[in-house]
């Protein structure tokens, strides 16, 4: 079995999302394809359409086309349309072929098996900012898959920020923390928005002023290694402002609601698993 190159392999995208269309338009950012290099199908014309002009991608009517014509396929549909596809799939698939799933919920063994336990794959729960290089993603291997397999799916999505690996049964775990993480994020943003809104701060300026420091403060904990915990000690003065935020956080339980959010979106995810 030769080994895919991360720069000469073709990939293409099954389900032509918003994810799909992330991660492609950011593995093209990062300068790994160029567009003759990447192809979609999707059986919404309109998806098809933005994925083009994101892209600049390669359009198919079928996924026997995409298997026809990749190294690599990444299964980007909702998991309610897998049963069908992998149906679809079996007579083009083979163990020349990487699949890569990222199908919130779908077990390996659910792939494995509607393929006909043919074709290598690797199931990967990323997330959106992939569109702008600051994708978090976990991923497990599926049994035929290979150290090349898992080193080129690396490549990959370092390009659109950071993966590990993880047990197979940690995914939806990765899938309520970091995939559905980001809305979360989004509004606190805007609440924190709203916040500088009601004290008398323009909009656009609250906005971008809350943005910037989400983001800054995620650089700090990644960039410095430190525990949170510790950098929001460092900015906690004796009887100052941020105590003072702190305080009105914790009345309202704040801490406690963001863990029962990645708790009711991970068994969501093993509820999606079970069907």
């Amino acid at each position: 079995m030769s080994k895919i190159s991360a720069i000469d392999c073709r990939i293409g995208f099954i389900g032509a999302g918003k994810m799909a269309s992330a991660l492609a338009a950011g593995m093209l950012k990062a300068g790994v394809f160029e567009p003759d290099r990447v192809s979609a199908t999707d059986v919404s014309a309109d998806a098809l359409k933005a994925f083009a002009e994101l892209t600049g991608g390669q359009i198919w009517k079928s996924p026997t086309e995409v298997l026809q014509n990749s190294d690599v396929v990444i299964i980007a549909v909702k998991p309610q349309h897998l049963p069908h596809l992998l149906t679809d799939m079996q007579s083009g698939i083979s163990d020349n072929l990487l699949v890569i799933s990222i199908a919130a919920g779908v077990t390996l063994n659910t792939l494995e098996k509607g393929l006909n336990n043919t074709g290598r794959l690797i199931r990967v729960m990323p997330n959106t900012p992939c569109l702008v290089g600051a994708g978090a993603s976990g991923y497990s291997l599926g049994t035929k898959a290979t150290a090349e397999d898992a080193s080129l799916l690396e490549k990959l999505l370092t390009t659109v920020g950071v993966v590990r690996r993880v047990e197979e049964s940690l995914l939806d775990a990765v899938t309520g923390l970091s995939g559905s993480g980001p809305a979360y994020v989004y509004q606190f943003i805007e609440a924190l928005s709203d916040g500088g809104v009601r004290m008398g701060l323009p909009r656009q300026t609250a906005t971008e002023l809350a943005a910037q420091t989400v983001l800054g403060a995620a650089k700090m904990v990644l960039e410095t290694g430190q525990h949170p915990g510790v950098l929001k000690d460092a900015v906690t003065s004796p009887g100052g402002t941020t105590i003072a935020g702190l305080h009105a956080l914790e009345n309202g339980q704040f801490r406690g609601i963001v863990m029962n959010a990645v708790q009711q979106a991970t068994e969501r995810s093993r509820e999606l698993a079970d069907h």
